[in-house]
């Protein structure tokens, strides 16, 4: 070897070895936040070679090889967590397989039929600077309504913070529902969201305290496998998932699979429900 070929692989292998298991987890996050899904799984490599019983770590190998499309990592890093954890094992095969079948999964603009115990969740969309509601939002309560007639015994949940003039999305929601002849006691609003993460992390418990088992989705055609998503991985199984689809050629274009460059924001919102932190 020439001595500048060793000199660059000496420097190499110090520069690896001087990154703390904690500087490559922050690294990789940093990656996948970018849609660097390559240089994310080989930074948390590192770590997981590092400190091979982080659970976190190797949780998020799994996650990041699974988006790269490396079964092989993917299924060893799985196996390796559920020697160690099997809850979390169990928790990161329900991630994946709630992204793979929403990736596959198509919007629907019909209602579901459930029971009662299946509540109906509407999602929020950012209001207007005087507080009224964007054209967006009220496509979705118009979809809610109509899911609302056919679940007439199911409570309904409007989600959704970011306040504009004193009035959260939950609340305008809660109004138009109201002034449209839903029964205020159907309605609970969650007023905290600023996401679709906080709508799924605020919502299921509120869900729950309802009685409630399951979920409808309903929120725009674009943003519903996302939902979905981040639904089940917070624990709340979603049944059905209705769109606020307003034209032919928008339900066209939603539905074709994702790609895998296309999943990315599920994967990065159902690690943020799963509850991994985002640095170290």
């Amino acid at each position: 070897m020439t001595s500048a070929f060793c000199l660059a692989l000496a420097v190499s292998t110090t520069t690896t070895a001087s990154a703390s298991a904690a500087d490559l987890f922050n690294s990789a996050q940093g990656r996948f936040a970018v849609g660097d899904t390559r240089g994310a799984l080989a930074d948390i490599g590192g770590a997981v070679a590092s400190e091979p019983g982080d659970t976190n770590a190797l949780a998020l190998q799994a996650i990041y090889a699974d988006a790269a499309g490396d079964l092989i990592t993917r299924e060893a890093a799985l196996f390796r967590l559920g020697a160690l954890d099997g809850a979390k094992r169990a928790g990161v095969d329900n991630l994946l397989h709630a992204i793979r079948i929403a990736s596959f999964t198509p919007p629907n603009p019909l209602p579901a039929i459930a029971g009662p115990s299946t509540a109906i969740i509407v999602l929020g969309y950012g209001l207007l600077p005087d507080g009224t509601m964007r054209p967006e939002l009220v496509n979705r309560l118009q979809a809610a309504l109509v899911q609302s007639w056919v679940m007439p015994s199911s409570p309904i949940i409007v989600t959704g913070g970011a306040p504009k003039n004193g009035i959260t999305e939950a609340a305008a929601m809660q109004w138009w529902l109201q002034n449209h002849g839903v029964p205020a006691n159907r309605i609970h609003a969650e007023h905290r969201a600023a996401s679709t993460v906080g709508n799924a992390l605020n919502s299921v418990p509120l869900a729950r305290s309802l009685g409630a088992n399951s979920a409808i989705i309903v929120t725009s055609a674009n943003h519903i496998r996302r939902a979905t998503v981040d639904f089940n991985v917070a624990g709340l199984p979603v049944v059905g998932a209705m769109s606020a689809i307003t034209s032919a050629g928008e339900l066209i274009a939603e539905l074709m699979p994702l790609t895998k460059r296309e999943q990315l924001g599920m994967y990065r919102d159902a690690i943020k429900v799963f509850g991994i932190p985002g640095r170290y």
